[in-house]
């Protein structure tokens, strides 16, 4: 896919219970329920072999044995729910306070290696634009070079292995100001063998979460964003011709933040993404996340799932089901 086509979104959603908070932690709460998160993912899916993404976390950080088999970390044991269709969204996060690029490159290998038949797409580290929260990449010496030579590692190991299927890439969340040069500092970094190894920029983005938006203000607001990062980011920078996927988006439940208007932010983004397609290259969305962390806990990140911790659906989760079979590939 390029830029300038469209048929339809790919969709995806994160199924893990665990999720990053803005204290470089992690959240708790009940375990994942394999069985009940594949009932779940069926039914987000709907019909059988429907091409959908299930979004899974690890990363290589200076205790990584490599030469051994790499755990996702969260949801744990990921590939058990690539089937029906589905294939894993794997996000290979760069954690090295010792700025092991090497060591990271061969962790990229490897998970090419063990994961490549049946993952779609590769993310080589995760929000590495943010510097300031240990949970994400940025916070680690050498980030740019680890994504430049990640996805030369990465790209050149997948045709080896004859995974044509396989899009290597990498994600960002919004950038404004100072802040905006970090794709143009990439390109610049790898030249053209970077560029011409990508094959998506994803973006992470969560409106309305950290900064209120007004609900009659949501969709120029996206639109906004979205034109932004394509037209003032990617572009000038190379990568104008890139899909851009939506790699993280959604909105928690909990005090003063009622499930309705959970389902209205997901309808109003999904709704603004799509059409929007064909103009911005935006090949699919990826929700954050299936299940709440803590449904008990009124934190502001413990309760962004489609449903419960229990599984039980909000009504956010109807209302992706429908946009699935509306807008899906």
């Amino acid at each position: 896919m390029t830029a300038t086509t469209h048929d339809g979104l790919l969709f995806g959603i994160y199924p893990g219970g665990v999720c990053g908070d803005d204290a470089g932690g992690l959240t708790s709460g009940p375990p994942d329920d394999p069985t009940r998160v594949a009932s779940v993912l069926d039914r987000l899916q709907g019909r059988a072999g429907r091409p959908f993404l299930v979004r899974a976390y690890l990363g290589f950080d200076d205790t990584t044995r490599l030469g051994e088999p790499h755990l996702t970390e969260t949801p744990t044991a990921a590939d058990q729910y690539a089937v029906r269709g589905r294939r894993l969204d794997l996000v290979a996060q760069y954690r090295s306070a010792a700025a092991d690029v090497d060591g990271y490159c061969d962790f990229l290998r490897e998970l090419v290696e063990q994961y490549g038949a049946v993952t779609s797409t590769l993310q080589v580290a995760e929000e590495p634009n943010v510097a300031s929260n240990p949970v994400l990449d940025g916070y680690y010496p050498a980030v740019r070079e680890a994504i430049v030579r990640g996805v030369a590692a990465a790209k050149a190991r997948a045709r080896e292995l004859g995974h044509g299927h396989l899009r290597v890439g990498f994600n960002t969340t919004p950038l404004f100001g100072p802040a905006a040069s970090f794709v143009a500092e990439l390109t610049g970094r790898g030249g053209e063998e970077f560029i011409g190894d990508l094959d998506y920029v994803g973006l992470d983005f969560f409106p309305d979460v950290f900064q209120p938006v007004a609900a009659a203000e949501l969709a120029p607001a996206v639109e906004g964003l979205l034109r932004h990062h394509r037209d003032a980011l990617l572009t000038p920078a190379g990568l104008g011709h890139l899909p851009l996927h939506i790699t993280e988006h959604g909105w928690p439940t909990g005090p003063d933040r009622p499930a309705d208007r959970q389902a209205d932010v997901v309808e109003t983004v999904v709704r603004t993404v799509a059409a929007h397609a064909r103009r911005l290259g935006l090949s699919g969305y990826t929700h954050f996340s299936l299940r709440d962390s803590d449904s008990s806990n009124p934190g502001l990140f413990h309760q962004f799932g489609l449903t419960t911790d229990d599984y039980a659906p909000k009504p956010a989760f109807e209302t992706m089901w429908t946009l699935v079979e509306e807008f899906s590939v």
